[in-house]
């Protein structure tokens, strides 16, 4: 019996090392990097913060170290930080800034292209006064449910932030999905954005390929108070080059082909919107898809998916089953074209 290939949809992080890719991991040459003597993390550090226009860098185990390490350099105890709803700094990422570092978030509504209403990150700014928390930061998220916030809305919503005194932080976990989504070069695009945020944490275990790791970005005395809290926080890694060397394999490879996944989001998109009983939430920007399945047979989608050797995640409201599908490196057309297939068979059964 031939074994059912896994179409694994249900994250960019699913994501397996490419042959290339583990031949630098397993040739990297490495140090102690506690001792800031790994050569291939220092080398990973400066290419990022050079990339991205900053003038030092901090490689961490996770995008959630990376943005709690963030916050927590930004912010003291009693502070705050102003963050939307559905961000991850905020929503997924187990209430680090408050519970460890004492930093208190203020969440606001998105609006529905994932941005901050200006007015809104206004209002929320606390003045000096000993009843509030102290207004610090304002965190922002690009890609957000990939949903790709334009340039001029960074610009506007970080010169507001500037102008109160706040400190600017991006989580930038898809920062270059949403420097390929902007069009022209992306490396360009990402280097602009970034100009806009005192930090930036960028993640390389998503759609840039690697199996671990992210980076934090910033001025040299932002990210040598960041060391500290990293160190703190138990990230502190050794021979952490032959993870590093991944990272670094997947800035030269692996950023362009990111519109691949994007394409590929595009098309299961369109293949959805077909059949009956789906609808979208929007269309895709980047390589994440939204989907409601509505009737009596959405409460089955998920087993009869994973029977197909399809994974996705989502979740059942009644009769409405909200499907979340993420394209990536290990995914090509035929798997889309499968995942509709299963899809399309459940709901004619």
């Amino acid at each position: 019996m031939t074994a059912i290939k896994t179409i694994d949809l249900r994250s960019d992080t699913v994501t397996q090392p490419t042959a290339a890719m583990r031949a630098a991991m397993t040739s990297a040459e490495l140090g102690d990097d506690v001792f800031a003597g790994d050569p291939t993390v220092n080398a990973l550090q400066e290419r990022i913060a050079a990339m991205l226009g900053k003038e030092a860098a901090l490689f961490v185990p996770s995008g959630t170290q990376s943005n709690l390490v963030g916050i927590m350099t930004h912010c003291g105890r009693g502070d705050e930080y102003i963050v939307g709803q559905m961000a991850h700094t905020y929503r997924w990422e187990g209430g680090g800034a408050a519970v460890l570092g004492s930093v208190q978030p203020q969440p606001l509504e998105h609006q529905p292209d994932g941005t901050l209403a200006l007015k809104d990150i206004e209002a929320a700014i606390k003045p000096i006064d000993a009843h509030f928390a102290r207004s610090r930061l304002l965190a922002l998220e690009n890609t957000l449910g990939g949903k790709v916030l334009p340039m001029a809305y960074l610009a506007e919503a970080t010169a507001l932030a500037r102008s109160r005194g706040l400190a600017t932080h991006l989580d930038g976990a898809r920062l270059f999905n949403a420097a390929v989504a902007l069009g022209g070069d992306a490396r360009t695009n990402a280097r602009a954005m970034a100009a806009l945020f005192d930090s930036v944490s960028v993640c390389f275990s998503k759609g840039l390929g690697a199996p671990v790791g992210s980076a934090l970005v910033g001025s040299r005395e932002f990210i040598a108070a960041a060391h500290r809290w990293r160190k703190m926080l138990g990230g502190g890694m050794r021979q952490a080059g032959v993870l590093a060397a991944a990272a670094l394999y997947a800035l030269d490879h692996h950023i362009d082909r990111l519109a691949d996944d994007h394409a590929l989001a595009q098309r299961l998109a369109h293949g959805l919107a077909a059949l009956p009983g789906v609808s979208l939430e929007a269309p895709p920007q980047t390589n994440i898809v939204f989907a409601d399945i509505a009737g009596p047979r959405a409460g089955g989608l998920m087993a009869h998916l994973k029977s197909r050797g399809v994974l996705a995640t989502g979740s059942l409201y009644g009769q409405l089953s909200r499907m979340r599908f993420v394209t990536h490196l290990d995914v090509d057309a035929a798997g889309i074209d499968h995942a509709l297939a299963a899809v399309r068979e459940h709901l004619a059964a």
